[in-house]
C-alpha cells in the first residue's frame, strides 16, 4: 500500500488533487486507516495510470470514469493503442523537426499558411472533448480516436493538398468536417443504410466502369463518354446525399489526379480493367470536372 503522499511524489499529482479525485469518485482509495489516511494499493495505480493517460489526450474529468467504467474498456487493448499513439506521436515531433531545419536552411521566405490545418484539427479536439460518449461509440476508445487523430496529423500536409484539391480550401473542408462532426448520429445511421446496399452500388459502379473503358480509343472528352461520367456522378452524388456530407466541389478533379499520378491508383486499374485504363479514366475524369456545369 502506498500513501497519499508516496504517490503524489511518484506521480506529480498534487495531494489536493487526489483528494478531488476521490470525492469526485474518479479514484478512490483502496482503504482509509482509522486516523484517516488514505491509502493505494497497485490496483488504484493502474487506474491513476489510465487518469494521467486520458488526461494527456484532454478528455475532460467528468467523461474519465464513464469511459473507464464501460465494460467496452479493455485495459490491456487500452496500453497497446496508448503505445502506438505515443510511437506516431514520435514520429509527428520528428516530421516537425525535419520540417523546422528545411525551413531554417531555406530562409524565412518560406510560407505553410496555405496549408494551416490548425482550425481542423482544433475542431476535432473540440469534438472529443465535448462528446466523449460519442467516440467512444463511434471509434471504440478515446485512445482509437486519438491513434486516428495522431495518424491525420502526421499527413497533414498530405490532407491539405487533398482538402484543397477536392473542396477548393482548407476552410470549406474543415466547414464540411464541422457539419459532419454536427450531424454524426445521424450520418453514422446513414452509412448502415448505405452498408446495406453496398454490394449493389459497387456493382452498379464497376459495371459503368468497365463501360467507360470498353474503347480506349475513344477520345475521353467524347460525348458517349462524358455521359456515362455523369452518370457515376449522379450516382455518388445520391451516395452522399444519403449520408447526409458534402461532396467536395472538386472531387472528380481530385479523382482524375489519383488516377493519373499515384502509382498504387494506377497499378490497381490497370490491372483490374487492362493497361492504360488508369491514364482514361483520369483524362475523362479531369475533362467532365473542368467542363460540368
Amino acid at each position: 500500500m502506498n500513501t497519499i503522499k508516496q504517490i503524489s511524489d511518484l506521480t506529480g499529482i498534487s495531494v489536493r488533487m487526489l483528494h478531488y479525485y476521490d470525492k469526485i469518485g474518479l479514484l478512490k482509495p483502496s482503504a482509509v486507516t482509522e486516523a484517516n489516511y488514505r491509502l493505494y494499493d497497485d490496483e488504484a495505480l493502474e487506474t491513476l495510470q489510465q487518469i494521467l493517460f486520458l488526461k494527456e489526450l484532454d478528455v475532460p474529468l467528468k467523461s474519465m470514469k464513464e469511459i473507464m467504467d464501460s465494460p467496452r474498456h479493455d485495459k490491456l487493448q487500452a496500453l497497446r493503442e496508448q503505445k502506438e499513439l505515443l510511437m506516431l506521436k514520435r514520429d509527428r515531433l520528428n516530421e516537425l523537426i525535419d520540417l523546422i531545419e528545411g525551413k531554417m536552411k531555406a530562409g524565412d521566405h518560406m510560407s505553410f499558411k496555405e496549408f494551416d490545418m490548425s482550425e481542423y484539427f482544433d475542431a476535432l479536439k473540440t469534438f472529443k472533448q465535448e462528446h466523449a460518449d460519442q467516440v467512444i461509440q463511434y471509434y471504440g476508445s478515446v485512445e482509437e480516436f486519438e491513434k486516428n487523430f495522431e495518424g491525420m496529423k502526421s499527413k497533414e500536409l498530405e490532407i491539405a493538398n487533398m482538402a484543397i484539391k477536392e473542396f477548393g480550401s482548407i476552410e470549406k473542408y474543415t466547414d464540411a468536417m464541422k457539419n459532419n462532426l454536427e450531424h454524426l448520429p445521424e450520418i453514422m445511421d446513414n452509412y448502415q443504410t448505405i452498408q446495406a446496399n453496398a454490394e449493389f452500388y459497387i456493382a452498379q459502379l464497376n459495371q459503368l466502369t468497365e463501360h467507360l473503358v470498353s474503347d480506349l480509343s475513344k477520345s475521353p472528352a467524347s460525348v458517349e463518354i462524358q455521359a456515362i461520367v455523369k452518370e457515376m456522378d449522379d450516382m455518388v452524388k445520391e451516395q452522399y446525399k444519403i449520408l447526409g456530407v458534402t461532396m467536395g466541389e472538386n472531387h472528380w478533379g481530385m479523382m482524375a489526379d489519383l488516377y493519373l499520378t499515384k502509382p498504387e491508383y494506377i497499378k490497381i486499374n490497370d490491372k483490374k480493367y487492362g493497361k492504360g485504363t488508369s491514364k482514361f479514366l483520369g483524362e475523362a475524369l479531369k475533362f467532365y470536372n473542368e467542363n460540368k456545369k
